[in-house]
């Protein structure tokens, strides 16, 4: 039989996920959110709206793309589980960024169900979703992510498998830990240069010529140097989210990441200051202030 696939979160990032994958896959792709216009709109290109409850009797694999490892476990198995004897999931695929031990615990109590489990968190942008051209890390087994990786390759122009279980997560909340902290740096650059009197948009732009310059200066750069900082688009909070990701990752190491905690400081602040919901290069107003 043909298999079906499900995908549950088609918000900011997973909405262009799922439209790539629904239109290169070749296969029936059933979608699941809490808000319906998320759905009607792929839904409108030819998936079938669903609900986690149908996907469980209708879907062989099942990706994921919420918020946070919390979602992802309420959809396995919460109060309207995607996993309960009887159904047809075989693999879930969590593409969130999700914390590592919990992702781990999961993969453990999804094996005993019978189900296979990757966690597959992306990189990039939300234009790079909507574009097919995220990166996708992945953890788990050889064999499942051989099996996957077509599917992944529908939405990722990169997809790296980067070892075992909770792999894909160690190196994606890395990836953000860099991202992060460079966006902290560049935004302090700006405030110094316009406090010395030298425009931010100029200073942008000749540092994209030199050695400085870098993905995090491309994507984050224009708004930094307009002061414009939006909803919808990768919120401080989230940021936050996955910056304590990074600390505790430290924590479990024995390692002191100074640079992450002093851009955590300052997400939190920014949180508290009430720009949870702005675009996280927001951080620029606080150094500025």
């Amino acid at each position: 039989m043909t298999p079906v696939l499900g995908f549950v979160g088609v918000g900011v990032m997973g909405e262009g996920m799922c439209r790539n994958l629904l239109q290169k896959c070749g296969l029936p792709v059933h979608v699941a959110d809490v808000q319906a216009e998320n759905v009607a709109r792929l839904a409108a290109l030819g998936a079938v709206a669903s609900s986690v409850l149908r996907l469980r009797d209708t879907a062989h694999t099942v990706f994921l793309s919420l918020p946070s490892i919390d979602q992802v476990e309420a959809v396995c198995f919460g109060a309207e589980p995607l996993i309960a004897p009887g159904g047809t999931v075989k693999t879930v695929v969590d593409m969130s960024t999700s914390d590592v031990p919990r992702t781990r615990a999961l993969a453990e109590r999804l094996a005993a169900h019978g189900v296979g489990f990757l966690d597959a968190p992306v990189a990039r942008s939300r234009e790079a979703a909507n574009n097919g051209t995220l990166l996708v890390t992945v953890g788990g087994p050889d064999d499942l992510f051989e099996s996957v990786s077509p599917w992944l390759r529908c939405m990722g122009s990169d997809v790296v498998h980067c070892g075992g279980v909770g792999a894909g997560q160690v190196v994606k909340i890395m990836n953000n830990m860099v991202l992060l902290s460079t966006v902290n740096a560049l935004a302090e650059a700006m405030a110094i240069a316009e406090a010395a009197g030298v425009d931010k948009a100029l200073l942008a732009s000749v540092l994209r010529l030199g050695s400085a310059d870098s993905f995090a200066l491309r994507l984050t750069g224009e708004k930094l140097a307009k002061d414009e900082f939006p909803e919808k688009l990768f919120p401080t909070a989230y940021a936050l989210k996955d910056l304590r990701l990074a600390l505790a990752l430290a924590q479990s190491s024995g390692i002191t990441p100074a640079v992450a905690q002093a851009t955590a400081t300052l997400l939190d602040e920014a949180c508290a200051r009430g720009y949870a919901m702005n675009y996280y290069p927001v951080i620029y107003r606080l150094v500025r202030a």
